[in-house]
């Protein structure tokens, strides 16, 4: 079968490669690329476990082909953290212990990341909602809610008490 060129900016870097049509963006991701951070949960863009940003919309990088991606902007996991250390979101998600196997992790913390650059400010219920598409099983999800909360205070210069119980 024929590959197909393609061109992207992945986590602010040009990359080429090669993929057949029917490869989906997750498979190079992970297979061509080495970007193992973006996890394969469903396959079927129920779970939110491969979410990515591309072109500034979070989409599950499953169900987007990888010829898709040509001339698109895309940010993984990877991309996240920057030279200066861990991204306000990683660093609280591993002080408030937002996470546990890490399947789902990565996909929630690119998915808040794509939050937090929308609204700066958002409510428990605002994060509730954007996250809805992201599954965990182990968390109960009280303490990923915590730790957006906690980092979206930090990165706007405040800080939060996370003590007691959050609503559902």
């Amino acid at each position: 079968m024929a590959k197909n060129h393609v061109t992207a900016s992945i986590n602010g870097q040009q990359v080429d490669y090669l993929c057949d049509s029917t490869e989906s963006l997750l498979t190079v991701l992970r297979d061509q690329l080495g970007m193992t951070g973006t996890k394969e949960g469903c396959g079927t863009g129920d779970c939110g476990a491969c979410s990515v940003i591309c072109d500034g919309e979070l989409i599950c990088s499953c169900l987007m082909l990888g010829v898709e991606a040509t001339g698109s902007k895309i940010e993984t996991i990877e991309g996240v953290a920057d030279s200066d250390g861990l991204h306000p979101l990683q660093q609280k998600f591993l002080e408030l212990a937002g996470l546990q196997c890490g399947i789902c992790t990565p996909g929630i913390i690119v998915a808040a990341k794509a939050l937090l650059a929308r609204n700066s400010d958002p409510t428990e219920k605002e994060v509730r909602y954007w996250l809805a598409g992201n599954l965990c099983r182990c968390t109960g999800y009280d303490k990923i809610i915590r730790s957006v909360l906690a980092a979206a205070a930090q990165m706007r210069g405040e800080e939060i008490a996370v003590a007691g119980e959050l609503t559902v």
